[in-house]
């Protein structure tokens, strides 16, 4: 069995992140797959992080940045796994890349797309708390800062590709499935909080 010298990380939270970073420093090629449209995970939800109640995205934000920068690292976000064969030392993983009808090349991250676009959803990610348009980031200081069309509230009017000064909004993108040879796999899918059940005592 030939060996292959590259590592799939799934899960582009603090702690996909960091793997990444210290395997990417060590010389080895890294896949890093993350299922949303920017790395952080909850960490970049948090306001202040316990024992020392640092600002979270000071930590962060440069472990993100370094990240997406990395010569060893190829992000793809908006990802699900769909298949792994082989064995430890030589895997075939199937990704499916999910469209987020924007080209990421030519996307600057200016913003203009999602201040003009019309619709007002509940953002999720920030805890239901505030409103999101269709066309958005999901936070300001996101990486890779690229905008992506949710089409589950998407209406198809077309004001976000007639106000694109870049031409990145291209509603014919599609999925795409791509196959990664790695050696090893590592596993960093993050949490959800966890909501006991009602009458539950303990």
């Amino acid at each position: 069995m030939e060996k292959v010298g590259a590592v799939l990380v799934v899960g582009a939270g603090i702690g996909g992140s960091q793997t990444a970073l210290d395997l990417g420093d060590a010389g080895f090629k890294v896949y890093l797959v993350e299922s949303t449209t920017s790395i952080g995970g909850v960490m970049a939800q948090l306001d202040k992080t316990f024992p020392t109640n640092d600002c979270a995205m000071c930590i962060v934000s440069p472990k993100l940045v370094e990240t997406g920068r990395h010569h060893n690292i190829d992000l793809s976000i908006n990802c699900k796994i769909l298949d792994v064969t082989g064995e430890a030392g030589n895997f075939t993983v199937k990704v499916l890349k999910k469209t987020l009808y924007v080209n990421m090349d030519k996307c600057t991250g200016c913003g203009v797309c999602g201040r003009a676009c019309p619709v007002e959803a509940i953002d999720v990610f920030n805890e239901k708390l505030s409103k999101f348009a269709a066309t958005a980031v999901k936070y300001p200081q996101a990486v890779p800062l690229v905008y992506a069309i949710n089409k589950d509230y998407c209406i198809g009017c077309g004001i976000c590709k007639g106000v694109c000064k870049a031409n990145a909004v291209e509603y014919d993108l599609e999925d795409e499935i791509i196959e990664l040879k790695v050696g090893g796999i590592v596993l960093s899918p993050g949490y959800d909080e966890y909501i006991p059940p009602e009458g539950n005592l303990y």
